[in-house]
């Protein structure tokens, strides 16, 4: 067993729908945290109650109230992590981990990363696959494991504080922005498909919602410093997927309509090529050292970085 310890942040805002099962999940954990801060961001629907009857029978479990207010954005929910991360000042730990409130996971989900992190002191942030309740998995078989999901994000503490923390950027990609700095500064990050975890919010929203929300992921590629190449070969690639055609020329359209109207970027010079660099990289695999095997299909490294257009 790993002698790396950790902490947790939770950010909850009205979470009572979930965070039980959240709450059930760390506290069955076979190796539990040194520290546990849930802050309650201007919660009105009971979250706080939950949470503080769990802290009255679990000491390593604090929660933390942040005043109501009437926007729900990123930035706000790094605010309330931040302000997690000031709770532990006087505390000595190895590991820091952001927990959403809408998940839930096996009882030895946080040793099996603990475990992954021993083994490596280059890796800087660690963290599997989840299972939408409403979509199913996501299958990681296929895709890119260097980006790791922001529902569950689990630093060293060294890399976290390199890395300067979270960036309170409204428009969201706040969990890729620290995934892809920490490449950046030197360290290893990975998704680690031999475990899963529950997302229990519906993602997505009724067909219109849906659509709008490529168009968004589009302005948020251009925001986040996506090659013109890569969001090209993106769209392709969607247009391949559901819904047919129509998300692709969304996706695009918001990319362009950014670049266009130059909307100011929320990420570094530096930041930007460096991903661009990553983007590039992953094309010129995909195009220039695809080989046919014998059975006709593609070589696996190359469908690895096909699919990754998706993220």
């Amino acid at each position: 067993m790993s002698s790396l310890s950790y902490v947790l942040i939770t950010p909850a805002r009205n979470e009572a729908a979930f965070i039980r099962l959240t709450l059930k999940s760390v506290t069955e954990q076979t190796v539990p945290p040194l520290r546990w801060i849930v802050v309650s961001d201007g919660s009105t629907d009971g979250t706080d109650e939950l949470v503080h009857n769990y802290a009255e029978e679990y000491s390593w479990i604090k929660l933390v109230r942040m005043p109501e207010r009437t926007q729900r954005h990123f930035a706000a929910k790094i605010s309330a992590f931040n302000a997690g991360v000031a709770e532990l000042a006087d505390l000595s730990y190895d590991l820091i981990g952001s927990l959403d409130a809408d998940t839930s996971f096996d009882p030895d989900y946080f040793e099996f990363l603990l475990n992954k992190m021993a083994e490596d002191p280059k890796l800087g942030l660690a963290g599997t696959p989840f299972k939408d309740i409403s979509t199913g998995s996501y299958d990681f078989r296929f895709a890119s494991t260097d980006h790791v999901s922001g529902a569950c994000q689990l630093f060293r503490r060294e890399c976290y504080e390199q890395i300067g923390g979270y960036q309170p950027v409204k428009g969201g990609g706040v969990d890729l922005i620290a995934v892809v700095t920490a490449r950046m500064r030197g360290w290893k990050t990975k998704t680690f498909t031999e475990k899963t975890y529950l997302h229990h919010r519906t993602m997505g929203s009724a067909q219109t919602g849906a659509l709008m929300g490529w168009f968004k992921n589009g302005a948020k590629d251009y925001a986040l410093g996506c090659h013109p190449l890569w969001e090209v070969f993106r769209t392709a690639y969607q247009m391949s997927k559901k819904p047919y055609f129509l998300g692709g020329v969304l996706l695009f359209s918001g990319y362009l309509l950014s670049a266009i109207r130059r909307v100011k970027r929320p990420i570094s010079d530096e930041l930007m090529a460096f991903r661009r660099r990553e983007q590039l990289a992953r094309l010129h695999n995909f195009l220039f050292r695809s080989r046919t095997v014998e059975s006709g299909g593609i070589r696996q490294s190359s469908k690895n970085n096909l699919d990754a257009l998706k993220d």
